[in-house]
This record gives structure tokens, C-alpha cells and sequence, in this order.
């Protein structure tokens, strides 16, 4: 995850009334498919690489450099296709940069399994920033995945109570779920022997993400939420949050080294 980058509705008296039909699937169908490409590139190919270039007898650190250079080129690639760089692209592709001259003058590969924790906690740390913004993260991600209720999303921030409490803390458990991922991943590196790590850092994801998943559905149908964005018409709606909602920021978050 990085920063939020929602795409505001309009809002106010010149605003379009709420869509009186359910949101089409093709609405979050780009989250989706960012979301597809950023496993495929910061996940499955890092790890794919590693593995190959070790069966190939290539060292722990030149096969941990050489598999991070698909994250490196799809954050190149990103910036270059919004032709713009953010603040995370700079810093993703810096601590790639750093990270990579510290391990060889080092000799030492943990410092490149390492790195994957300082991008998942400083990703955690921002959603936590973004408390005290005027929307927390999970908000925007919410008004990114369903442009087409921007309006009725607008009015029910500002005039519920607990729709607000709901996406602040779900915000909340995000940002304080990243750090403890985090946290494991910084274990996993300095304890763990170096050709099990990249396996076991992108299982790790996919238990992380899919763990606050479960945890935001069962929040988001005990509350009412659903039923307050969709009424009764769309039934077992389910949001995705993480990697696909941010996934136009132009950056991502290298996973594998």
C-alpha cells in the first residue's frame, strides 16, 4: 500500500444525485487488475527469479539483487506511464538503490530480505498519518473502488456518525496489521536461513492481506455498512482493499528483493 489517491466525486449543490442502480462490476475492475499485476510483479517473478537463478548456482546475493529487478521496472514503468514520480516511487526505487550497495560491500543478503519490512511498516505507518486527514485511507481506497457513489458516500461521511467511526477504524486495523507484518518480516530475515525467506515473505503476504480481508467483511456486515452503500439491492458485496486500491499511485511495494 502507499499513499492515497482517491479521485473525489463531485460534492456539494451542483452534485449528481447517488446512482439509483447497483455499481457496475466493471467499476472496480481496474483496482482489480492493478492488484493482479502488482502480485504478479513484486510477488510471483521476484520469487520465481530467486529460485530459478539459485537452481541456475547463482549466489544468495546476486540472485536477491537480480529478482528485485521486476519490482524495480514495474515502478519505473508505472511512473513513466502516469508521467509523473511521487514521493514513494523516489523513495521505493532509492532504497532499492541503497539496500542493494549495502548488501555487496556488506557480503551480507539479510540486509535485502530486510528492506521488504521498512516498505511494509512505513506503508502502515502512513494509513495511521492519515487519521488525522480529513479522510483516513480506507475511505479513499472505498471512494477509488466505487467512483459511481461518490455522492451518496459523501453524504453519509458527513452525516453518520458511525459510517465515519467504521472506516477509522478499519483504517486503523490496516495500518497497525502492516506494522506487525512488518515486524515478522524483519524476524523471518535475521532468523530464519536466507533461500527460505522469499518463499516464506510472500506467504506471508498472502496471509497478512487476506487475514484483514476477513476481518474487514465481518466488520463492514456486522456495522451495516454494506447495507448503507448498497441497501438490499447487492447482497454479499465485498470491497478488496489493499495492493489493488492503491494500485494508480504509481508506486508499489517491493515483497520479494
Amino acid at each position: 500500500m502507499t499513499s492515497p489517491t482517491s479521485h473525489p466525486g463531485p460534492t456539494g449543490p451542483h452534485a449528481d444525485p447517488p446512482s439509483a442502480d447497483p455499481p457496475d462490476d466493471t467499476e472496480a475492475s481496474s483496482p482489480r487488475w492493478g492488484f493482479a499485476v502488482t502480485v504478479l510483479c513484486d510477488i510471483v517473478l521476484p520469487v520465481g527469479l530467486y529460485y530459478g537463478l539459485r537452481a541456475a548456482g547463482a549466489g544468495e546475493i546476486p540472485a536477491l539483487l537480480l529478482s528485485g529487478a521486476a519490482p524495480a521496472l514495474h515502478t519505473l514503468y508505472t511512473a513513466i506511464r502516469h508521467r509523473r514520480t511521487d514521493a514513494i516511487g523516489i523513495f521505493t526505487l532509492a532504497l532499492l538503490v541503497v539496500s542493494s550497495v549495502a548488501s555487496v560491500t556488506t557480503s551480507d543478503p539479510r540486509i535485502v530480505l530486510a528492506r521488504n519490512s521498512l516498505f511494509t511498516a512505513l506503508a502502515g505507518v502512513w494509513l495511521l498519518v492519515t487519521l488525522w486527514t480529513a479522510r483516513p485511507f480506507t475511505y479513499q481506497a472505498l471512494r477509488s473502488l466505487l467512483p459511481g457513489k461518490a455522492t451518496l458516500l459523501e453524504k453519509l461521511w458527513e452525516t453518520d456518525a458511525g459510517f465515519r467511526r467504521v472506516w477509522r477504524r478499519l483504517t486503523v486495523l490496516w495500518g497497525v496489521g502492516l506494522l506487525c507484518d512488518a515486524l515478522l518480516r524483519v524476524v523471518m530475515a535475521y532468523t530464519l536461513p536466507v533461500d527460505t525467506v522469499p518463499a516464506l515473505d510472500g506467504v506471508l503476504y498472502a496471509v497478512s492481506w487476506i487475514g484483514l480481508q476477513v476481518v474487514t467483511q465481518v466488520v463492514l456486515h456486522r456495522t451495516g455498512t454494506l447495507a448503507k452503500v448498497f441497501g438490499d439491492r447487492v447482497p454479499g458485496r465485498r470491497f478488496s482493499f489493499g495492493a489493488g486500491a492503491s494500485s494508480d499511485t504509481g508506486a508499489t511495494t517491493d515483497r520479494t528483493g
